[in-house]
């Protein structure tokens, strides 16, 4: 039997315990009018007194905290089903501005309606990255720089002042911090299974969400400012993202048979692999590529811990270890320094493929743009997700103890496995030091004549051993005959360039561009500098 047939959760005995079953120890009815006002506003201090804490330190005790709010949680639920969606809009709808979503949040309300697994864990990933966002935005009433991680921003000092610490421990119980619920992170990182989160935490979420709004409308009145909302990402030159053939509906049904085949799949995610091409056949791009990350991640997963012999690290970490996710599995070498056996599975065009669609700085990082709140959801475009789709079937074509040879053959997916087959990086800073240089010979092109120089000028300038040299007399060098060597003896100059460029997880960014018939050099960490018209390259090694 194939392991994906064998596992049947990928959460750990004990997060399990804490996402499962912690939260419905205590059978104790809760009167929902204990934290709901009769005006609709919520009673945060009876919240807040359900958060327990360690008498050693004072810090939050998260067990005891889950098992108390429990009830909380399955009233605030029940308070919702309760609810036409009419009245839910007339008391709710106002406090949900503040996030900039409110038609998500009204959204969830729906879902929570009808208690569809696949829905709920769809609208809590999309809560949490909303609401994060809009926290983000919080924070900058008082701090800069907002922090990347949910974990720092729910821990920062300034949300604290301008919520209250109390309600911030609430939220942590919830998610950010590994050791409460981080409902968050075990669904966008794809370890829970649509059964195993439970309802009326999405629930107790989108009514905390609008708590959170009536907390900061009184601080924006005492304070006298207004909440400004940062624009969302963009993603420009949509045709460098174009790898696959565009996906009709005969592609889609034939990727939904092979989810049922292939060994990729865990069986207990298959309801999400469906609820995605499911909504891609409803245009509903962003839910799509929302619920497929997660999956590509269990897949990839499930190959690492498989290649690298290391079965247990398949299931969620304890708090005090991190989660096996895309960073680690991505990398040349495991955390004890052995080499990664991954990328000889996947082979390189896939690992270039998920590099340039995931982590490379110059690339659209879809998984992070979403997962933090940064794109708008309803203008995520079809091609993005086309991408994805497309690439998630070839990879349920490859892994398989199923004869594929007729999937693999079929007209409609033979042209996107051999796009997949000979896939080469576009966004790798080499890739796009090489794109750039391509650019400037097109570039050259359109340059007046220029004039030429005597020949012992030229030797005198190419015989230099000083790696201070002037761009000018390197212009000057090369008239438009010769504007091929002109490339060349740029990249000369910038051979120790590519040593640096392979090394991708220190982030260098290399750009060369043309601004007003000059060439520059860009470097990220200040290795050279721009002087006038000369490029000074120093001998830093950072």
């Amino acid at each position: 039997m194939a392991l994906s047939d064998s596992v049947t959760t990928c959460l750990s005995l004990p997060v399990h315990y804490l996402i499962c079953k912690v939260g419905f120890e205590k059978k104790d009815t809760y009167d929902i009018n204990n934290i709901l006002s009769e005006n609709g506003e919520v009673c945060w201090q009876a919240v807040t007194e359900h958060v327990c804490y360690l008498e050693s330190d004072q810090s939050v005790d998260y067990i005891k905290s889950i098992r108390s709010l429990g009830p909380v949680c399955e009233s605030v639920y029940l308070h919702f089903k309760s609810l036409t969606k009419e009245q839910f809009v007339i008391q709710y709808a106002l406090w949900f501005h503040w996030t900039n979503c409110t038609e998500l949040f009204i959204e969830v309300f729906d879902v929570l309606q009808h208690t569809q697994t696949t829905g709920v864990a769809l609208g809590l990933m999309k809560l949490t990255s909303c609401l994060e966002r809009a926290l983000g935005d919080v924070y900058l009433l008082i701090g800069k720089d907002c922090p990347f991680l949910l974990r720092d921003l729910l821990a920062s000092e300034q949300l604290a002042v301008v919520f209250g610490q109390a309600v911030m421990n609430v939220l942590r119980v919830f998610i950010g911090s590994p050791y409460g619920l981080n409902l968050r992170n075990v669904l966008w990182h794809g370890f829970a299974s649509p059964k195993e989160i439970p309802a009326k935490y999405c629930a107790m979420l989108l009514f905390l969400t609008a708590g959170l709004g009536q907390l900061l409308q009184m601080y924006l009145l005492q304070n006298k400012c207004i909440l400004v909302h940062r624009p969302y990402v963009i993603f420009v030159s949509l045709e460098e993202l174009d790898v696959f053939p565009d996906l009709n509906h005969e592609a889609v049904s034939i990727a939904e048979e092979l989810v049922n085949l292939s060994s990729f799949v865990l069986k207990t995610m298959i309801p999400f692999w469906m609820a995605a091409l499911t909504a891609f056949k409803q245009s509903r791009y962003a839910d799509c590529v929302i619920l497929l990350l997660p999956q590509l991640e269990v897949g990839l997963r499930l190959l690492f811990t498989t290649a690298n012999k290391c079965q247990n690290r398949l299931l969620t970490a304890e708090s005090s270890a991190l989660y096996t996710t895309f960073d680690e599995m991505l990398a040349k070498h495991l955390d004890n320094e052995e080499v990664n056996q991954l990328p000889s599975v996947l082979e390189e065009p896939a690992m270039e493929f998920l590099w340039d669609f995931l982590n490379h700085q110059e690339g659209p990082r879809v998984r992070d743009r979403l997962s933090h709140g940064e794109i708008n959801l309803e203008a995520f475009p079809r091609e993005v997700a086309n991408q994805i789709v497309a690439f998630a079937i070839t990879l349920l074509c490859r892994f398989s103890d199923e004869d594929m040879f007729a999937f693999k053959e079929h007209m409609v997916i033979k042209p996107l496995m051999n796009c997949a087959s000979c896939y080469c990086s576009r966004f790798h800073p080499i890739s796009r030091l090489k794109k750039q240089v391509l650019e400037c010979m097109k570039s050259i092109h359109l340059w007046p004549e220029l004039p030429t120089v005597p020949e012992e000028h030229v030797q005198t300038i190419k015989g230099r051993k000083s790696r201070v040299i002037s761009l000018e007399e390197i212009i000057l060098v090369y008239s438009r005959e010769k504007k091929m060597q002109c490339i060349y003896h740029i990249l000369s100059m910038l051979q120790d360039f590519d040593e640096w460029t392979v090394k991708r997880a220190e982030g260098f960014k290399r750009i060369l561009r043309l601004k007003k018939g000059w060439i520059y050099l860009e470097k990220q960490n200040h290795a050279h500098k721009v002087e006038g018209k000369r490029i000074i390259i120093s001998e830093s090694r950072h």
